[in-house]
Formats: C-alpha cells, structure tokens, sequence
C-alpha cells in the first residue's frame, strides 16, 4: 500500500482501509491470478474527487495514457467504454464494463472484458474516503484489483506492472485535484474580497472637513 503522512493519519488510514477492504474491495483470486491495494492522499475535497472519478464516460480528465474515450448511451451500470491508449504502452484499445457507481458511498467498479492488451479478466474498485490533511478537507483513495497472470509472467512482475499504472493514475489525480481545489479557493476569495469592497462601497458614508 503506498500511505504517507503522520503517525495518527496513517493510523486512522490504516482503520478506513482495513474497513472499506472488508466492505468493498473483495475480490476473489484464483491460482492463476494476482491482486493488489493502493491507497493515496489527495489535498482536495472528497466531492471534487469524486466529480473526476465517476466520470466512467471521461477517463481521459486524469488518466495520462488516455487519449480518448467513447460510450454509447448514457454512463450506467452495464454500459461498455472503449478506450484508446496512448502510445509507448504495449496496448491501443481497451474495452471495459461499469460495474459499480454508487454515489453515496463512492465506488466505482470496472472490469476490462477486452481490447490488444494482456490484462484478462481484470476487474478494479475505487473508493473515496474524506480525509483531513494540513487542517484542510482531503480525500483518500484506495484503488484494488484482481487480474490473470499471463503466461510466461510471474505474480510480481504482473502486480508491479499494474501497480505502477494505477500509481501513475492515482498521481494525476491528486495534481488535476488538487489544481482544481487551489481555483476553488481563489475564486471563493476574489469573490469574498469584492462583495466585502461593494458592501463598505455601499454603506461608506462621506465625512465633510
């Protein structure tokens, strides 16, 4: 699990993770397969995440290896996404099903079902979880997954490839996130300091010398 922070954030990081992979991130491993937990702090609010996250229908906002994505009819539970890759990656197409968008308890589900790539049967959940980071309200992210071992492969060397994928995702995430919550808090403050200027604009009252 990649956790950084405090002695008491990883502490109470370590209670929500061992919580939510007991409630949301089971997945069933065979023999031929591996799985594998990350977690990552995001200096952003859980509902600005989220917003990124659910979007089945525009991966590409954070996912770096995403060139485009298409879906047809609206981005539900069963729907199919096709997804281009970008090149330098040893695929060009992915097709993948939502399986899970619970906006409540912010889950996403997704299983790859096909596309040029070597990651069969591979099926993820993420999860959103609110966290206090610097004083301020952030999110915690735990993404796991459960996918084959190509022949050939090693259980390492698959989890290694799909870990270093996810964290490459993860990581722009936290920089898209975190960019869009630093232009939350200009705006709320330009949009603080004129009304504040309008208001004694309004109720100054001339003094004569």
């Amino acid at each position: 699990m990649e956790m950084t922070g405090g002695d008491d954030r990883e502490i109470y990081g370590a209670l929500v993770t061992a919580q939510s992979l007991r409630l949301h991130h089971r997945h069933h491993c065979s023999d031929n397969q591996c799985t594998s937990v990350l977690v990552k702090y995001i200096k952003a609010p859980v509902h600005l995440v989220w917003s990124l996250v659910r979007r089945f229908d525009q991966p590409q906002k954070y996912k770096p290896f995403i060139s485009r994505c298409t879906v047809n009819g609206d981005p539900e539970i069963g729907c199919l996404r096709q997804v281009n890759v970008k090149s330098g990656l040893p695929a060009t197409t992915s097709t993948e099903r939502l399986e899970q968008l619970d906006d409540e308890e912010h889950i996403l589900g997704i299983n790859i079902i096909g596309g040029d790539h070597r990651l069969k049967n591979y099926s993820s959940i993420l999860t959103v979880h609110p966290e206090m980071i610097d004083g301020r309200s952030g999110t915690m992210v735990i993404e796991s997954f459960v996918v084959d071992v190509p022949q050939g492969n090693t259980k390492d060397d698959t989890c290694y490839f799909v870990e270093s994928l996810i964290k490459c995702n993860l990581k722009s995430l936290a920089c898209v996130s975190e960019r869009l919550a630093a232009q939350d808090i200009t705006n709320s403050i330009a949009t603080f300091c004129n009304t504040s200027n309008g208001y004694r604009e309004k109720n100054h009252t001339p003094t004569n010398l």
